[in-house]
Parts: C-alpha cells; sequence; structure tokens
C-alpha cells in the first residue's frame, strides 16, 4: 500500500498532462454518452437528434485533432509512453473521422438501414466509439493499448455487423466474424504475453524493450512476432488470415460493409507501422542480425495477397464479393510501401490510403442504391443500368479506373508513388523480395482491369433482357458520390494538393 501511494502522485501528473493532448477522444467521449442520453429520450426510427449530435462531436473532434497538428513535429508520448501522438497519427486520425462521417451519410441515405424495425439510434450511438477506437489504434505505442484499441474497434464492428439482421446469410457473417475475430485476438493476446515475459516491459518505445527481445533465441522472439501479427492481419485481411472477409462483406449491410472495408482496415495499417517501429530503429542503429525479418515475413503476405485477391476477384459475379476480393489485393500493394521502410514509403502509403477509402466508400455508394432501387446484387445482372443510372454509372466507372490504377486519376498517382518508393529502394538494396514485389503488383494490376471493367462492359456495352420500371431519382448520396469522383479526378490531376 506505502509503494503504491508513493508513485500515485507521479501517475496522477501523467495523466492531467497528457489529457490536453486527448482532447479529441474526450469529446468522442462526451459525444457517446450524449448520443445514448439523446436516443432515450428521444428515441424514434429516424434518429434525426443523435444523427446530427454525432456529425457534430465528430467534426469537433476532428477541429481539435487538425490543432494538434502544428505542436506534434516531433512527436509526443502521454500517459507512461501509452499513446503517442504524432503527424503520422494525426493523419490517420483525420482520416478516420472523414470515413465515419461518410458512414454517417451513407446511414442517413439508405433507405433499408432507416426503415428497420430496430431503428436507427443504436446504430449511429456505436460511430462515437468506433472513432475513438480507430484514434487509439493510431497512437497505441504500448501492447496493452494495441490490444485495447483492436477490442474496441472489433466489438463495434461484430455489432454493426449483425445489428440489421433480417436472414440467415447476415447471421451467420456475423458470427463468422465474431468467431474468427475472437480466435486471432486470442491469439494475438498469447503472442502478446509472451513478448512481455521477454522484456518485462508492454511499451514498444521502452528501449528495454529491444535490447532484451534481442537476447532471446531469435526462433522464439519470432513465434511471439508472428503471433501478435495474427492479430493485426485479421483487421488487414491478409492472405492468409482471409477467409471471413468475402463472407462477412457480402452478409452485412452495404454500409456496413463500405465501413469494414476502410476504417479498420487503415487503423490495421496505422497499428503495423507502430509495431514495427522499434524494430525499424533497432536495425538502423545496430549492425548486428535483426531480431526479426519484416521484410521476408511481409513480402510473402504482400505477395499472396496481391495474387489471391486479384484473381480470385475475377471470378466474382456477386458485387460485395468482388469488392471484398479485390481490397486484399490492394492490402497486399499497400504492404509493399510499408516493406520499403521510407518517408517515400510512408507518404505513398497514406496518399494511396486516403484515394482509397474515398473510392471505396463511393463505389459501395453507388452500388448500395442500385441494390435498393432494382433489387441488383451480381455484375452480370448490371446490363443496360448505364441508360437508367447514367450519373451514377458514370461515377461508378471513374471510381473503379481510379481503383485500378489509370490515369489521370487519384489512383494512378497513389500506384505512381508506391512504385516509385520501391523502386528508389530496390536500386538501393538490390532485394529480391522488393523486386518480387514491383513485379506481382505490375502484373496483379493487369488482372484488376478483367474484373473492374466488368462492371462498364455489362452497364454500357450490353443490352438486358429485362425492361428496368425504376423511377431515377437523385438522392443525397448521389451527389455525394459525385462529389467523392470529382475529388478523385482532382487529386489526381494535383496530387501535390495532398502531398
Amino acid at each position: 500500500m506505502n509503494e503504491f501511494t508513493s508513485v500515485l502522485p507521479e501517475l496522477i501528473k501523467n495523466i492531467t498532462t497528457g489529457m490536453p493532448h486527448f482532447l479529441p477522444e474526450i469529446v468522442l467521449i462526451i459525444t457517446f454518452i450524449v448520443v445514448i442520453l439523446t436516443d432515450l429520450f428521444y428515441p424514434g426510427k429516424k434518429s434525426v437528434h443523435t444523427y446530427i449530435l454525432v456529425l457534430t462531436g465528430i467534426v469537433i473532434s476532428a477541429f481539435f485533432t487538425i490543432l494538434q497538428y502544428q505542436s506534434s513535429v516531433n512527436g509526443i508520448s502521454v500517459f507512461n509512453d501509452t499513446l503517442k501522438i504524432d503527424r503520422i497519427g494525426i493523419i490517420f486520425k483525420l482520416l478516420f473521422s472523414a470515413v465515419v462521417i461518410l458512414y454517417a451519410l451513407f446511414i442517413k441515405g439508405n433507405t433499408r438501414m432507416q426503415n428497420h424495425t430496430k431503428g436507427i439510434g443504436d446504430l449511429y450511438m456505436l460511430l462515437p466509439g468506433a472513432l475513438l477506437g480507430l484514434n487509439l489504434m493510431a497512437m497505441a505505442s504500448s501492447l496493452l493499448m494495441v490490444y485495447l484499441s483492436i477490442e474496441m474497434v472489433s466489438l463495434v464492428s461484430y455489432l454493426m455487423v449483425g445489428y440489421v439482421s433480417d436472414g440467415e446469410k447476415q447471421s451467420e457473417a456475423a458470427m463468422k466474424y465474431a468467431l474468427f475475430g475472437g480466435v486471432c485476438s486470442a491469439i494475438m493476446l498469447y503472442g502478446m504475453s509472451l513478448l512481455y515475459a521477454f522484456t518485462g516491459t508492454l511499451s514498444l518505445s521502452d528501449p528495454q524493450f529491444m535490447i532484451r527481445l534481442a537476447e532471446m533465441p531469435q526462433s522464439v522472439a519470432a513465434i511471439a512476432i508472428i503471433l501478435v501479427l495474427v492479430g493485426i492481419g485479421f483487421k488487414l485481411a491478409f492472405v492468409p488470415l482471409h477467409f471471413w472477409s468475402p463472407d462477412v462483406y457480402e452478409g452485412a449491410p452495404i454500409p456496413v460493409t463500405a465501413f469494414l472495408s476502410t476504417g479498420p482496415k487503415m487503423a490495421g495499417f496505422a497499428v503495423l507501422i507502430r509495431f514495427m517501429e522499434p524494430f525499424h530503429t533497432a536495425s538502423n542503429t545496430s549492425q548486428g542480425t535483426p531480431v526479426f525479418d519484416f521484410v521476408a515475413i511481409l513480402s510473402v503476405i504482400a505477395i499472396s495477397s496481391m495474387i489471391v485477391g486479384n484473381f480470385a476477384a475475377i471470378w466474382q459475379n456477386n458485387m460485395k464479393r468482388m469488392l471484398a476480393y479485390s481490397s486484399i489485393g490492394h492490402t497486399g500493394l499497400i504492404l509493399m510501401a510499408i516493406i520499403v521502410n521510407s518517408n517515400d514509403g510512408i507518404k505513398a502509403m497514406l496518399f494511396y490510403l486516403m484515394m482509397y477509402s474515398i473510392a471505396n466508400m463511393a463505389a459501395f455508394m453507388i452500388a448500395g442504391k442500385i441494390e435498393e432501387r432494382t433489387g441488383i446484387i451480381n455484375i452480370s445482372s448490371y446490363k443496360g443500368l448505364g441508360k437508367v443510372y447514367p450519373l451514377e454509372m458514370v461515377c461508378f466507372v471513374i471510381i473503379l479506373m481510379s481503383l485500378t490504377g489509370l490515369p489521370p486519376l487519384a489512383g494512378f498517382m497513389g500506384k505512381v508513388l508506391i512504385f516509385s518508393a520501391a523502386i528508389e529502394s530496390y536500386s538501393a538494396s538490390n532485394s529480391l523480395w522488393m523486386l518480387s514485389l514491383l513485379i506481382v503488383a505490375a502484373l496483379t494490376t493487369v488482372v484488376s482491369l478483367f474484373y473492374y471493367f466488368k462492371i462498364p462492359l455489362n452497364a454500357f456495352l450490353r443490352q438486358s433482357d429485362e425492361v428496368f420500371i425504376v423511377k431515377v431519382k437523385r438522392d443525397a448520396l448521389s451527389y455525394i458520390s459525385l462529389i467523392l469522383t470529382l475529388l478523385l479526378i482532382l487529386w489526381g490531376i494535383m496530387p501535390g494538393l495532398l502531398i
């Protein structure tokens, strides 16, 4: 008891000094509580009050996050090195805020979710909690915070998938997602417990973490690190931890699928960067044998993800399953930027994630609108839709061109940046892994043309046997999709606005 009393003032001091840097997250916590109370006292199917409060809270949180940017040049560690606030983390947090706002707008514009018997207030309530978890993943600098933040996002995701359950397929998707996520979480936690036993610290920024880990047999340390990567890989859905992704994407409501393919995936990359940071620092400052060969392991994962994701997508007819497999392919490409381990690689990764999140969200918005109005979920049934929904389908084609990486769109610039960083890395190191990544990335980019362009092929060049009796009505989602499409064009022509 006396020992606890002696350290209590120091703990209180650390908490009070860290609170000003935690202001965006405090806003989200307050928003979460206020939204719960609002939905309790002002219930209703449309939940307009909770919707407005959620958007307001997220915008205020993003505003405080922007204010942190100038003061975090060198990074600030708070709460006993549990969280690290730096510019990379802040950019990720702003990306998460944008994705969650788009997700809220998507829910608001989705008739199926708005008219569901459960109402939509509880789903709005989850958004501040989801954003809080995503932000913590971007800032986590200790193994404990990595685990807690991933679990926070996972629990919210499980609830989102199963919330508007109206069929066996969705119930199966929710169960599969929760069970597979629980197994991966347990494996990751076991790996973290091993790392703590080896090093005696949970902080990734503690110098003793790498010093003591280097004293362990390399094979033993590798096992613990791989177990942790299992939990991170679940969020990224890279091969061989991708099996849940197509089934869950297909079974979940389409706004939830859009969120899962963007927010948690981006947060997974943020956690991976944080986890690899001490290993990169140690390898740059010492001439000894590295503790773990991230380049080899991640290269195998990236190559496998690009091959499996892109080739499997060719055979998909369901729109959501096709986008799920293409997402796996994009994960492999983004991993290539992380493997480069340079400032150019990180910039390329952030630019590509911005493009990818906007394009994916817009693609799901258009696919969701078509599904609502016509009941079409298969790509082969898109025949003739170019005449029925000309604006939406033109936007869809531009979005798919950007995801493919065709000029002059943002996706093209994103791939140019990633390839440039990888080529520069190969020139400096002559690494066979980097050469293999470049070859596979180039080949799978060509392969992606075959499945992305099935949509415009059917929509504009093939005639449908059915006569669509559909009243074309442009709603908010149509115009949001148009704005996102214009952003892809703008950032493709003038990438310097983001870089």
